[in-house]
């Protein structure tokens, strides 16, 4: 089977035996993009958080099949290291990572969300940002989301 879709602004083409299998396979084992974990394997964790058609999803649980003709975004297609997205410039800022397993995640979502409230509330934070983080810094999360927000709205 045959699936086309843009990925991080460059159109590419597969060939899957199982249209069931997670995107986060094809990402990660046929395209060799790193940036994207596995945590869980059951949508639980969001370490594998990455857009598709600007929504936040959970590659693991999302069948390649589905990915067909969409415009999907990975942690690679983000930022760069001379331009960084407003939500990587904030991580680097409050010094978010311990380990940094789960941020790719973390950050795919926050994004996301800020595209859809560009100021959010600590509640809108909690509401949509349920990623899990072994090294527990969701307090420098959360100071960087709101920082991000500012960067992003021009607030520096």
């Amino acid at each position: 089977m045959k699936i086309s879709f843009t990925i991080n602004g460059q159109q590419k083409s597969v060939e899957i035996e199982n249209g069931s299998t997670p995107l986060l396979w094809v990402i990660r084992d046929t395209l060799n993009l790193k940036g994207t974990k596995f945590g869980c394997g059951k949508a639980a964790c969001g370490a594998c958080t990455l857009h598709v058609n600007g929504e936040a999803v959970r590659s693991c649980s999302f069948a390649v099949k589905f990915a067909e003709g969409k415009n999907i975004t990975t942690i690679e297609g983000l930022g760069t290291k001379e331009n960084p997205h407003p939500v990587q410039q904030a991580w680097i800022e409050h010094i978010v990572p311990q380990c940094g397993y789960c941020q790719p995640g973390f950050i795919m979502a926050t994004a996301a969300l800020l595209e859809k409230k560009p100021s959010p509330t600590d509640a809108d934070i909690d509401a949509n940002i349920v990623n899990v983080c072994r090294c527990a810094t969701y307090y420098r999360m959360r100071k960087a989301i709101h920082r991000a927000a500012k960067i992003k709205n021009g607030d520096s």
